[in-house]
């Protein structure tokens, strides 16, 4: 079993999808998670696009065939491939035409440590739930609001 997959140190896998519209992915983002990658907050475990050209034609393509694949080369080496075929075409599939997304798939190393203890600990984590930014955003309004 390779290391990201033991469930003794595993930490809590996340998975996000990132809209481009437009077709507008450049390849910016990579630094970022490469970044967090690199401080170990994150550790990627699968990564993929998806896009629907103007006409609604989707497809998945490869990280590796990407134009942008020089920007993500660090970080797919050791990949998991934990997104399946049908994963990827149901996100190609929900797409607009004329845009694309990026999944991803990483485990929150961060967490990892908190999570062991818990868990050593005979705890067991029974909700978590992200706030949406907007939420946030709104909350803070109303507390400068008063």
């Amino acid at each position: 079993m390779t290391e990201a997959l033991n469930p003794d140190t595993l930490g809590p896998v996340d998975v996000a999808v990132i809209l481009f519209e437009g077709n507008e992915f450049n390849g910016d983002v990579a630094p970022a998670i490469a970044d967090l990658h690199d401080q170990g907050i994150v550790r990627v475990i699968d990564l993929a696009f998806v896009t629907k050209d103007p006409d609604g034609n989707a497809a998945v393509v490869e990280v590796e065939d990407a134009e942008t694949a020089d920007a993500f080369e660090r970080l797919t080496g050791d990949e998991l491939d934990l997104l399946s075929d049908d994963d990827l075409n149901e996100a190609a599939a929900g797409l607009e035409p004329g845009s694309s997304a990026l999944l991803i798939v990483w485990e929150n190393l961060w967490a990892g440590r908190l999570a062991r203890s818990i868990r050593e600990s005979k705890g067991k984590l029974v909700t978590l739930e992200r706030i949406p930014r907007d939420t946030v955003l709104r909350a803070i309004a109303a507390l400068e609001g008063e």
